[in-house]
C-alpha cells in the first residue's frame, strides 16, 4: 500500500558530512517490488575496523548469524557491507545460509574483498527465499557507480515501510583535528529492539581498535536504540554495523568526547526509528524516577511504552491516566500505590494514590493534543532510572500490517 510521509518526519534528509574510506552505492534489483530501489552495497578502505551488536531472537536471520561470527574475527583488508529490501531471507533453511554464502563470494569476487569481510543484511517479509541471483547480477552496476557521496540513496534502499530515509551526523574536534560520524537506518514496524534495531549502519573516520569501539557501540546501544518501541516485536533482522575506517588518523580510544558523539547519533537514529513508526502521530517519552533499582524502572517504562491501551488513548488524545497505573502494576515491578506520581508533560495528575487535587481534566485533554508528549512516573521508592521513546498505535498500523504481504 502507498504510505504518506509520517507526520513526525524531520523536514527533509539531512546534509551528512563523507566519511573517508567508504563509499556508497544503490540500485534497483527487483528483490520483490519492481522500480523501487532495494540494494545498496558500502565499500570500507583498508584498515577499517567493523564492530556490531544483533538481535537476539531466536528465529534470527541467515545474515544475522553470518554477521555474527564474522564479527571481530577478521580486522585486517578492506570491507563491505551489502544490504537489501523486500526480503528478510529469515526462516528460510538452507537456502538462506546458501544465499548468504553466494553473495558474499559474488561480492569478494567483484570487489577483491576477503569473504570474511563482507558483511550482509536483508529485511522484508519472512519465510521466503530470497532471489539472491537477482542482487549478485548488479554487483557491476554497484561496483561501478560507488561514491563517497551516496549515502542518502544507501539510506533509501534500505526502506520497507518506511516513509522517510534517515541519517544523523556528527563532527568533533579531538586533537586539533576533526572526527566525523554519519549513519543510516530503516525501521517502521517489528520495533522492539533485543541488543541492536532494525538496519542500522554506522560509519567514522575515527582511528579505533575492535574491542573498544564493540565496547562503545555495546554501551551506547543499551542506551539509545535498546530504549525504543514502536510495537514490541522483535525483528528476525534486526543488525547494527559500525565501521571506522581510520583515514582522519585520529586514535578515539577511551575518548569520551567520541563515545558521546556517538551516543548522539545513534539516538538522534533510534528516535527517528519512532517518529516513523506504522501509523505513527505521536512521539512519546516515557519516563521512570525514583523506582527500587533501575531494572525495576525499565520494566515500568517498557510496559508503559509497550502497552496497546496507553498508545490508544495516546492516539485518541485522551488523558486516559487509568491506563498507565494499569501499565504499572502488571510490569512486574516493586510498587506502591500510595507512592506513585503521574504526570502528562508538567501536569501532575495523580499523587498519594489518587488523582492529584490540582488536577484539570481539561488541561491534560489539552496536552494530550500535542505531537511531542512525556509521561512521567516516580515510583517513589528508590533511585531507579530509566527513559523509552515509543509513538501511538493508529488504525493505519492495522492497516498496513494486515496489507504486508499483498
Amino acid at each position: 500500500m502507498a504510505l504518506a510521509v509520517s507526520p513526525l518526519a524531520p523536514a527533509y534528509f539531512p546534509e551528512l558530512p563523507v566519511i573517508e574510506g567508504v563509499r556508497f552505492a544503490s540500485c534497483q534489483a527487483g528483490v520483490r517490488y519492481k522500480n523501487r530501489t532495494d540494494v545498496m552495497l558500502a565499500e570500507l578502505a583498508e584498515g577499517t575496523t567493523v564492530a556490531g551488536v544483533f538481535t537476539r531472537s531466536s528465529t534470527r536471520s541467515a545474515a544475522v548469524l553470518d554477521c555474527q561470527a564474522k564479527n571481530g574475527v577478521a580486522s585486517s583488508g578492506r570491507a563491505a557491507i551489502l544490504v537489501n529490501s523486500g526480503n528478510s531471507n529469515a526462516f528460510t533453511g538452507k537456502n538462506g545460509a546458501e544465499a548468504v554464502a553466494s553473495l558474499c563470494k559474488a561480492v569478494s569476487a567483484e570487489l577483491g574483498i576477503d569473504e570474511s569481510r563482507v558483511f550482509t543484511s536483508s529485511t522484508g517479509v519472512i519465510g521466503e527465499p530470497l532471489p539472491h541471483e537477482r542482487i549478485s547480477a548488479k554487483l557491476g552496476e554497484l561496483s561501478a557507480s560507488l561514491d563517497a557521496n551516496g549515502i542518502e540513496g544507501a539510506a533509501r534502499a534500505i526502506m520497507t515501510t518506511d516513509t522517510f530515509p534517515k541519517g544523523s551526523s556528527a563532527t568533533i574536534i579531538v586533537d586539533g583535528k576533526e572526527v566525523k560520524i554519519a549513519g543510516i537506518a530503516k525501521g517502521s514496524g517489528m520495533i522492539a529492539p533485543d541488543m541492536a534495531t532494525m538496519l542500522v549502519y554506522i560509519f567514522t573516520d575515527a582511528k579505533i581498535g575492535h574491542g573498544a569501539l564493540q565496547s562503545i557501540l555495546t554501551k551506547n546501544t543499551d542506551r539509545t536504540f535498546n530504549c525504543i518501541t514502536v510495537d514490541s516485536d522483535t525483528s528476525t533482522s534486526d543488525t547494527l554495523l559500525l565501521a571506522a575506517t581510520g583515514a582522519s588518523g585520529v586514535d578515539v580510544t577511551g575518548n569520551d568526547d567520541f563515545a558521546a558523539a556517538l551516543n548522539a547519533v545513534m539516538l538522534d537514529l533510534a528516535h527517528q526509528v519512532v517518529r516513523d513508526g506504522e501509523g505513527a502521530t505521536k512521539f512519546v517519552e516515557v519516563r521512570v524516577t525514583g523506582a527500587a533499582n533501575d531494572d525495576d524502572a525499565r520494566k515500568v517504562s517498557m510496559a508503559i511504552a509497550n502497552s496497546p491501551l496507553v498508545k490508544t488513548a495516546i492516539a485518541g488524545e485522551d488523558p486516559n491516566w487509568g491506563r498507565v497505573v494499569m501499565a504499572v502494576g502488571k510490569s512486574g515491578a516493586a510498587a506502591d500505590r500510595d507512592l506513585l506520581q503521574i504526570r502528562f508533560g508538567d501536569i501532575l495528575v495523580a499523587e498519594n494514590g489518587w488523582v492529584s487535587p490540582s488536577y484539570k481534566e481539561a488541561d491534560a485533554a489539552a496536552y494530550m493534543k500535542g505531537q511531542e508528549l512525556v509521561i512521567a512516573v516516580d515510583m517513589g521508592l528508590g533511585q531507579g532510572i530509566s527513559t523509552v521513546w515509543t509513538c501511538d498505535l493508529t488504525n493505519v498500523y492495522i492497516q498496513i500490517n494486515a496489507d504486508y504481504r499483498s
